[in-house]
């Protein structure tokens, strides 16, 4: 039977430490905890790193965060060599805030997107510096240039970021909120969490796990690198930090 860990970063994405005991440690030496602030790999959103600190001050390094038998499990994956700690035992727990922050920025960014190409979604990929979409979208004589600007009007416009839970029920009546293609949101909890940006979700409304920033502006200056075609109608777009280059202006 699969155990089940409180998600603390579902509630609160800024927490950066936070006291948990120890549930389990899996024969892979994966450890299980009553609670966590990790993220786990899921929907394009690499895991959290960081570490494990215990009652003597030595720490176990956490080399990945990865779900187990159900969403509900979160497995810490210790760095090559680590300790391993017994069930029972408190730990302090610390993630690599820094890079943490720049997936906050970037999932952000990618929902962004979605509502600047309004499109459905057939794959998406999160990372610290170059993320992408895929949309099933023709050849619409998208550029470069028009996207970025519009994805910085909505940064510029410091829209607020938000979560709003609504029922399997509500999910059902509108499935427009479903922006990808061929994933759907899991179902039977009796809860669907949304993520929303602008004032009463006016921008955008999308099921989401994920971790994101509190407002479109923390996203920070992006712009789009490059669009690609991946068949006859779908197009990658891929969104980078900073200004874009005069190289590709």
């Amino acid at each position: 039977m699969a155990n089940r860990t409180d998600a603390l970063f579902r509630d609160d994405a800024y927490l950066r430490t936070a006291d948990a005991t120890v549930v389990a440690v899996n024969d892979r030496g994966g450890i299980i905890l009553d609670r966590t602030i990790f993220y786990a790999t899921s929907g394009g959103q690499p895991g959290d790193t960081g570490y494990l600190e215990r009652g003597d001050g030595s720490r176990i390094v956490i080399a990945a965060t990865l779900t187990g038998e159900t969403k509900d499990e979160i497995i810490h994956v210790p760095a090559p060599e680590q300790a391993v700690p017994q069930p029972g035992e408190a730990l302090r727990l610390a993630i690599d805030w820094e890079r943490r922050h720049l997936l906050m920025r970037m999932h952000a960014a990618c929902h962004l997107l979605t509502v600047v190409c309004p499109f459905p979604i057939t794959g998406a990929s999160v990372s610290e510096d170059d993320s992408r979409v895929d949309f099933d979208a023709p050849d619409a004589g998208f550029t470069k240039e028009d996207v970025t600007a519009g994805l910085m009007d909505l940064v510029r416009a410091d829209h607020p970021i938000f979560v709003r839970l609504i029922s399997d029920e509500d999910l059902a009546a509108n499935p427009g909120l479903v922006k990808s293609k061929n994933v759907r949101p899991p179902v039977g909890t009796g809860k669907i969490r949304l993520v929303c940006i602008g004032d009463n979700a006016s921008v955008d409304s999308q099921p989401c796990g994920g971790t994101h920033v509190k407002s479109t502006a923390e996203v920070g200056e992006i712009h789009i690198g490059k669009i690609e075609k991946k068949g006859r109608e779908n197009r990658r777009f891929r969104i980078r930090f900073g200004p874009m280059p005069a190289s590709l202006v």
